[in-house]
């Protein structure tokens, strides 16, 4: 049965309901993310800015993938959901094709447009842990499946806890700071873990796991995030952590993770907020909430064909560069180009789906 939707008034936070406003300001937060993440990659490969350089890169690389993990790990909680051994083989296969073959297809069709040779250019991608920008589908696959896996274990539980997930998501916290400490961890170098891109699965597991811990107890989050003193502490600290990490660099080797990690949930947390408490201007009814939502509902799509499809303006990152630091225009100019390199990415999309053949191969879809 479906939930029908209340209008709240805006100063106030209605409960959470599993019904369309959910989904909607969730879509939509996704199309954001998903416009930052061709925006990143505008201005890195496009533009031909440094990250030392850029106004707007360094904040964009804190939050924007912590934050698209966050939301795929806060949408893999099915309460309702009776893990059988039958439904874990057939949800690892779903994910399987979804996300490795149409990746697999696009990485190929990447290096015979983007790169002078393809035996080459196939074994440079490989070779490195972020697949010529193709890693984000298989470390989606990895968390995916422990994920399954977890939940498959958790279901025969007689008494449910909060215990195994935080240990979880503590676990993988702490694998992700000894990608940080050179001194006692070298074990990511290793052509293993390149090839697989588990390093970069072990950069962001931890965020999807804390989605998932928030949607597993969203009422308690809910009463926080909307606590009269949350929201105001994670600005003040958020603003002191991304000084730290991005200007003063006051901490040194090991330790100069701590700010930028905390920089990274905080403004992670900060846009999730945001587009929660905004989320009556976010639907179908409004043309921003259309917009972000129709993005959100093709980020795979979106993602797998921009890489082809972004343009060469080095001259403009020059611009940039010369009149440095100008956040704003350095956004404005990333988010204008990513918008139409999206366009471009929809329109081609639709075409490929006419094709249920290409539908299935490219996207993993049968609908």
């Amino acid at each position: 049965m479906e939930i029908q939707s209340v209008a709240y008034p805006a100063s106030t936070t209605p409960p959470y309901t599993p019904g369309r406003e959910r989904m909607e300001w969730l879509d939509a937060l996704r199309g954001f993310t998903m416009i930052l993440v061709v925006a990143y990659h505008v201005a890195q490969t496009s533009f031909g800015q440094s990250i030392k350089l850029s106004a707007s890169l360094p904040l964009l690389v804190l939050f924007r993938m912590p934050l698209f993990f966050f939301i795929s790990g806060f949408l893999a909680y099915k309460p309702d959901f009776n893990w059988t051994r039958g439904r874990l083989k057939s949800m690892v296969w779903k994910k399987l094709k979804i996300q490795v073959i149409p990746a697999f297809v696009f990485l190929c069709i990447f290096i015979v447009v983007r790169m002078p040779r393809f035996g080459e250019g196939f074994v440079q991608c490989m070779e490195k842990s972020t697949k010529g920008g193709y890693w984000f589908t298989w470390s989606l696959l990895h968390m995916f499946i422990f994920y399954y896996v977890f939940a498959y274990i958790e279901n025969h539980f007689k008494r449910r806890s909060w215990i195994p997930i935080t240990i979880s998501w503590f676990t993988a916290l702490c694998a992700y700071a000894t990608l940080y400490m050179p001194s006692w961890f070298n074990y990511h170098k290793e052509p293993f873990f390149q090839y697989t891109s588990l390093v970069e699965t072990l950069r962001f597991f931890h965020f999807f796991l804390l989605g998932n811990i928030v949607r597993r107890y969203w009422c308690g989050w809910q009463k926080l995030f909307d606590s009269r003193w949350f929201f105001p502490l994670v600005a003040v600290v958020a603003f002191f952590c991304c000084a730290d990490a991005l200007k003063w660099h006051t901490l040194r080797l090991q330790w100069a993770n701590l700010p930028r990690t905390a920089a990274m949930y905080l403004l992670m947390l900060t846009v999730f907020m945001f587009f929660r408490y905004y989320r009556n201007h976010l639907t179908q009814a409004h043309r921003r909430g259309q917009f972000l939502q129709y993005i959100g509902r093709r980020t795979l799509d979106i993602y797998l064909l921009h890489f082809i499809f972004l343009p060469k303006l080095k001259f403009v990152g020059k611009f940039l560069d010369a009149n440095r630091p100008n956040f704003i225009t350095d956004i404005v100019c990333s988010v204008s180009v990513a918008v139409v390199v999206i366009g471009f990415c929809c329109l081609t999309s639709n075409i490929l789906r006419m094709s249920p053949f290409f539908k299935k191969i490219l996207f993993g879809r049968k609908q």
